[in-house]
């Protein structure tokens, strides 16, 4: 794709938006003026507004995290219908004939922040330090498409005027082209990228914990792992049964995995309580290891107790996520006429304990790192010998990379999900994230 390439755009909604003041925005848009006018139609609109671009699929991409979806699920057929009421429009013919395509959903900073802080944040980039993934590529150039020209998609045939909410997406004049109603797009499609990024990082909570297990030989904490990771079939199934607009039953065994779930949770919360207690009687900020030892066992060394608690809290914390979505989806899918407003009550109410435990977690990893290692009392009028000086320098600086682990905290940025249609139909959505 090179630097003039034409990139269809709709905006979409989830209710009547027809209040809205109509903006001019021309025949095209540049990818600031695109991100500008999101910017103002969210800030007017009392509703979720989203766009939603359509890109050549790069034939490089790193697809290993995502969830898959067959080419008659809920979220194909949403796809499909709105790509067929805008084949006029040569940029999206074009691209419906070609059967590769990524969908690129950007959900305004004011929508992601109704949809809970916690939910996504940046994915780091593996190429650059301190990077984060956002620019698309180019398919066959492997070149960055920042200098695309956005086409908003002009308002579906008139036959489609009148069609529900919760049916054919709609369109409607304003903001100078147009603007889709398309609820259920709009929430399976948000639903699945949250789902796929709390997956993704399930996957990596379970890897270090593996990784550490093997190390420490503890049957209990193993066992605790196992009942985690044992909730993802349920889970999945429930997943997939939802995302199909299917009623979850008894038989799945979410009821079970949920249970797990909360008691991981209740450790969690346990074990902070405990950490914030012993953190409060260190006094003037300074502390020797074998004191901090008994409270935080193996936090010194290369793996330890302590550090498998918190990737077993970054575990629970990541399937509860996905268990919410999955109460969020099924609470928007109950009423039809408004599913995004009952989502995103859902989320807000039980992602608000979650939220809090991490953000316990994340204090007392930061007040660990900030600590000041003194030498043991004992050796106080004594030369320490080059081992120990060494031994106490490198707990030292495994106290400062916790503080590397902390997230990142800021204010709530745009958050994308990207869907990548295949020639058979099937999609791939990948893990959310923001931008």
């Amino acid at each position: 794709m090179s630097d003039h390439a034409n990139v269809p755009v709709w905006t979409l909604s989830t209710a009547d938006v027809s209040s809205i003041p109509a903006v001019d925005d021309g025949d095209a848009l540049t990818p600031d003026r695109l991100a500008e006018l999101r910017t103002a139609l969210a800030t007017f609109s009392s509703v979720p507004l989203v766009t939603l671009e359509a890109h050549p699929l790069p034939k490089k991409r790193d697809s290993s995290a995502g969830l898959p979806l067959d080419a008659v699920s809920p979220l194909a057929q949403e796809l499909s219908r709105l790509v067929a009421n805008a084949k006029h429009v040569s940029a999206v013919g074009q691209l419906a004939d070609s059967g590769e395509v990524l969908y690129r959903m950007v959900v305004p900073a004011k929508v992601a922040a109704q949809v809970g802080k916690g939910l996504v944040k940046q994915m780091p980039s593996k190429a650059v330090a301190n990077g984060v993934y956002d620019a698309l590529v180019d398919a066959t150039t492997n070149v960055a498409v920042a200098k695309a020209t956005f086409v908003p998609v002009e308002r579906a045939a008139a036959g489609a005027a009148g069609t529900g909410v919760a049916g054919t997406a709609v369109g409607t004049v304003a903001a100078g082209g147009a603007i889709t109603v398309a609820a259920p797009l709009v929430l399976m499609a948000v639903a699945v990228g949250a789902s796929a990024y709390a997956d993704h990082q399930r996957q990596k909570a379970i890897e270090h914990i593996t990784e550490l297990l093997e190390k420490l030989h503890d049957d209990k904490l193993e066992q605790e792992r196992n009942e985690l990771d044992g909730c993802r079939d349920a889970i999945d199934k429930a997943t997939a049964l939802l995302l199909d607009r299917g009623k979850v039953g008894a038989s799945l065994g979410l009821d079970s995995a949920v249970h797990a779930i909360s008691t991981a949770t209740q450790n969690a919360e346990r074990r902070v309580k405990k950490w914030e207690a012993a953190l409060s009687e260190i006094f003037d900020n300074r502390v020797e290891v074998s004191e901090l030892e008994a409270d935080f066992p193996g936090i010194a060394e290369d793996g330890g107790e302590f550090r498998t608690h918190l990737e077993l809290a970054a575990l629970a914390i990541a399937l509860k996520r996905r268990v919410v979505v999955l109460q969020g989806v099924e609470a928007g899918q109950s009423d039809p006429d408004n599913p995004f407003e009952n989502f995103v009550r859902s989320l807000k109410a039980d992602q608000q304990r979650i939220d809090e435990l991490e953000e316990r977690i994340n204090g007392v990893l930061f007040r660990l790192s900030a600590l000041e290692l003194r030498s043991p009392k004992r050796l106080i009028d004594k030369v320490m010998t080059r081992g120990q000086v060494d031994s106490l320098l490198e707990a030292s600086y495994r106290l400062r990379d916790l503080g590397d682990s902390i997230g990142a905290a800021g204010r709530t940025s745009e958050v994308v999900i990207e869907i990548e249609k295949h020639s058979d139909g099937t999609l791939l959505v990948l893990p959310a994230r923001a931008s």
